[in-house]
Order: structure tokens, then C-alpha cells, then sequence
């Protein structure tokens, strides 16, 4: 996502940097690269236009051309101002009600039911809710049996009345039985149609007042770009829903929807989906999507990401054996299945300042450690505890049992020594380590 405009906001801040000096004059050429690259990004030609407009006005207020280091300073208004079209910052989920009810809606096929599937995990796992998820779509023959699915693999249960086909008594009922069994938020996936229509709109409008949501969240498909405005502009104007919710942002998107949806409908962006995993779910933060735009990265949700992985009475259990170099590869297994966890691999390493524009034409595939896993699992429990047991001809079954090779199994090993070696000296005060051997260093 945004990698094409990321490169084009870059060529952008290029025109400033090979200027001796810095004017009016070159800073509106710069600009208008900017609103080029938003409007080849899909984002509507009149907000492009007020876009750059606000940042030429806000950049000349900040006298940037008399700055020290004028492009480093256009691109922190850029920076802010994107920020801002997006929303200015995170906006929460309104969980008030007892239960709480939260009313999905959209067209077909703009992922719906997957979208409530992944917010009932998120509000289960992260927020310690007792979710209830609602069948409210009664004319797709596969989505009830979807959401059943959904619910079993992330163990919240779903509600269904078989035979129905009035989608308000169904959710009039499961908000009722949501009361007598305990649930604190009810969850309702309705019906969608390929295009807007006077049917849906009354359909969900009905719920909307036979529930009366707390919460009513507009799922759109990112990658249908400014159809994607258009529609959330219909939806809002019927429904008046309180948030929007942007799906398929993993894929071939050019990332108008999320830059141009904010300024039509004046609602916030509540959550992004970047995957089809059922936690491939993220709270929406405008100014760290601001940063991964123009190629700075998202370290804070990295460490986000990370630290819901995180075992703290696991984490001492590992220091103590780092610390007596007992790391072996039981452990680094452990270690790579909570990298696995922490999402797409890709998606991950852009969040790594400097790393998106790397990783641009690189395909990481989510099997990227199959190969590691792989040779790691054809060795002993005693090898995987010892790896001082690995010699040649341990190595050499090791490679026959893992479909590798030995040269593969040679490197893992060689990258594992590297790698239990840096951890031991950072582990056992890494900075009086490093300190002491840099004072051994010969003086010149």
C-alpha cells in the first residue's frame, strides 16, 4: 500500500534538494509534484488541490525559506498536514452500551463478515470483551455459515435463527439473548448488494432503529479506490454511521480511499485490514500512516506488535539462559513462531525507518522460516538442546530429513553461533561489554 505514492512524494522533495537556493518559486514546483502524486493515488483532484494549497500557505507562514534545512522542513508540514486529511489522530470504538451494540455495514463483497469476525477477536483478545457475533445477512447462503466458521476459530459464538429471513427480529433477539447470557458487545453482520439500492439502505436503516447501535461501522474495500468515497458519501447520508473501517490494504491499492474518505464524509477511520488472518486487524493511527507515506516507517507499531507477543515470565526464563549460554534451538523455534504472530513479514519490515522503499520489488513470503523450521524439526530434542552434537554427519541427516541442504544447514548454524554470541553480549551488560573492547582497541 502507498508504496507508488511514497515514491512519488520522494521525487518530489528531490526538486528541493538539488536547488542552491530555495524560493517561492521552487517550492510550488515541489507542490505540485505532491498534488500530481495524490491525484495519481487516487485521491479527489479538489482535495489534492487544498492539500497542497494548505501546505504551501502553512510552509511560507513557517518562513521555510529561510530555514537551515528548508526540504526537511516542507516535509514535516507535508507530513503533519497528511495527518490531519486522515484524521489528526486514532479515534476509539464506542463500547458504552450494556451490551454494546455495534451495527456493520457495506456492500458486497467489501469483507463484511471477515471485518466482524476480526473485530470480535480484536475486542476478545485486546480489550477483554465477551463478544456475541449476529448472522444478520440472511440472503447470502454462504454468510451465516461464514460467520459460524469465523466465530469456532476464535471461540465466540454466533447467533442464528434458522429459517429467518427478517434481519431485524434476528437482531432484536440476539441483542436480548446477548443480555440474559452475559455478552458485553453484539456484534451484527448485515446484508450487502453489489451497488447502493433503496432495499439495503431501508433494510439496515430498520436495524439501526430497531437496536439502536452504539456504534455503527462502514466497511469499504480500499482497492476500489474513489467508488469507495462515493459510497461511503451514500451510506453516511442514510445511516449516519460513526466510523469507517477500510479492508484489503495489503493489496495492489493505490491508497486514495484512506487519504480522500476522512474530508467527503467527515467521519474517522476507525480500523485498517491488511490480511486475510483473523488478527490482521489495526486500530487506525493517521499520524503513523502519515510516517510509513513518506518512508519514515511505524517503529511505534512495531513495538505495539511486539509487545503483544510478549511474555515477560518467558522473557526472564530466556535472559537466565542467554546469560549461561544455554540458548539453543528450542528457544530460537520459540522466537520465530512469535515473529510469525506478530503478522505479515512484510508488512513489518516497512515499518522499519528506511526499510519500505528496500523492500519494494523484494516478495517476502509469510513461509520465509519453512526452511529454517524445517531443519530445526528434523534434528534430535538432544541436538535441538546441545547444538555442539551437530558434527558432519549429524548435519548431513539433517539435511536429507529436512529436504535441504547442507550448505543451508552449515549457514543456519553459523547465523544461530552469530546470533546466541551478540545476544550473550548484549544480554550480560552489552554496554561495558562494548565499551571494553572498544578501550582494547590500539589507540593511532
Amino acid at each position: 500500500m502507498f508504496e507508488n505514492l511514497s515514491e512519488k512524494l520522494e521525487r518530489s522533495f528531490k526538486l528541493l534538494k538539488g536547488e542552491g537556493k530555495v524560493t517561492e518559486i521552487n517550492v510550488a514546483e515541489t507542490l505540485k509534484e505532491v498534488r500530481k502524486a495524490l491525484i495519481d493515488a487516487d485521491v479527489n483532484f479538489k482535495i489534492a488541490k487544498t492539500f497542497t494549497d494548505e501546505v504551501k500557505r502553512k510552509a511560507l507562514g513557517m518562513n521555510v525559506l529561510n530555514a537551515i534545512k528548508p526540504g526537511q522542513l516542507l516535509i514535516k508540514v507535508v507530513h503533519d498536514e497528511l495527518a490531519e486529511l486522515m484524521g489528526g489522530k486514532a479515534t476509539d470504538i464506542n463500547l458504552s452500551g450494556n451490551p454494546a451494540v455495534i451495527l456493520i455495514a457495506g456492500l458486497q463483497g467489501s469483507g463484511k463478515t471477515t471485518f466482524s469476525g476480526k473485530l470480535a477477536n480484536h475486542l476478545k483478545t485486546k480489550k477483554g470483551k465477551s463478544p456475541l457475533l449476529v448472522a444478520g445477512d440472511v440472503y447470502r447462503p454462504a454468510a451465516i455459515e461464514q460467520l459460524k466458521v469465523l466465530g469456532g476459530q476464535i471461540g465466540v459464538p454466533v447467533f442464528t435463527v434458522e429459517g429467518s429471513t427478517d434481519p431485524i427480529s434476528i437482531a432484536k433477539d440476539a441483542v436480548k439473548q446477548a443480555k440474559s447470557s452475559g455478552h458485553d458487545v453484539v456484534i451484527i453482520d448485515t446484508a450487502g448488494r453489489l451497488a447502493v439500492d433503496e432495499e439495503m439502505m431501508n433494510e439496515v436503516a430498520a436495524i439501526k432503529k430497531a437496536v439502536t447501535p452504539q456504534e455503527i461501522l462502514f466497511v469499504v474495500d480500499s482497492m476500489t479506490g474513489q467508488d469507495a468515497v462515493n459510497t461511503a458519501k451514500e451510506f453516511n447520508d442514510r445511516l449516519d454511521f460513526n466510523g469507517v473501517v477500510l479492508t484489503k490494504l495489503d493489496g495492489d491499492t493505490r491508497g486514495g480511499a484512506a487519504l480522500s474518505i476522512r474530508s467527503v464524509v467527515d467521519k474517522p477511520i476507525k480500523f485498517v485490514s491488511t490480511g486475510e488472518k483473523l488478527d490482521a486487524l489495526d486500530v487506525f493511527h493517521p499520524d503513523r500512516m502519515a510516517d510509513r507515506i513518506l518512508g519514515m516507517g511505524d517503529i511505534v507499531s512495531l513495538v505495539e506488535k511486539a509487545q503483544e507477543q510478549f511474555d515477560a515470565e518467558q522473557a526472564r526464563e530466556l535472559h537466565k539462559k542467554i546469560l549461561k549460554d544455554r540458548f539453543n534451538f528450542n528457544d530460537f523455534l520459540d522466537q520465530i513462531g512469535q515473529i510469525k504472530k506478530m503478522g505479515n513479514l512484510k508488512d513489518l519490515a516497512g515499518m522499519i525507518p528506511g526499510m519500505g522503499k528496500a523492500m519494494k520489488d523484494i516478495d517476502i513470503d509469510d513461509d520465509a522460516f519453512k526452511g529454517v523450521e524445517a531443519i530445526i524439526k528434523s534434528m534430535t530434542p538432544a541436538e535441538r538442546e546441545n547444538p555442539a552434537l551437530l558434527n558432519g554427519s549429524r548435519r548431513k541427516r539433517i539435511a536429507d530429513g529436512s529436504g535441504t541442504s547442507i550448505v543451508e544447514v552449515n549457514r543456519l548454524m553459523k547465523q544461530f553461533e552469530d546470533m546466541r554470541k551478540m545476544m550473550k553480549m548484549v544480554s550480560g551488560g552489552g554496554a561495558k561489554n562494548l565499551a571494553r573492547m572498544m578501550s582494547q582497541q590500539p589507540r593511532r
